[in-house]
């Protein structure tokens, strides 16, 4: 038996996963992968496998590139390896 805790954010990852490639996954996996703070900062769009992120500031951007070994991992834990292969990182 597992606790609670571990149980509900795998079966998330579960239904994440099923769910057909689509800009509000892709959206969702991001909020989800980064955080609130991260993920008000920065608007997302995923082409051909690379995600590029417009981050609100040079700051915001280079703590998503400080991160994006992490970002990358978490994010294909929810949307499957393929789906995103790479980031790309921009500032306003």
């Amino acid at each position: 038996m597992q606790p609670l805790k571990h149980a509900i954010p795998r079966a998330l990852m579960d239904i994440v996963r099923r769910a057909p490639l689509s800009p509000g996954k892709v959206e969702f996996a991001w909020g989800m992968a980064v955080g609130p703070a991260v993920k008000r900062n920065t608007e997302i769009r995923l082409e051909a496998g690379l995600l590029i992120i417009e981050a609100a500031s040079r700051q915001w951007a280079d703590e998503v590139r400080r991160s994006s070994r992490v970002i990358v991992a978490r994010l294909q834990s929810l949307l499957g390896e393929a789906a995103i292969t790479r980031l790309e990182v921009r500032s306003r």
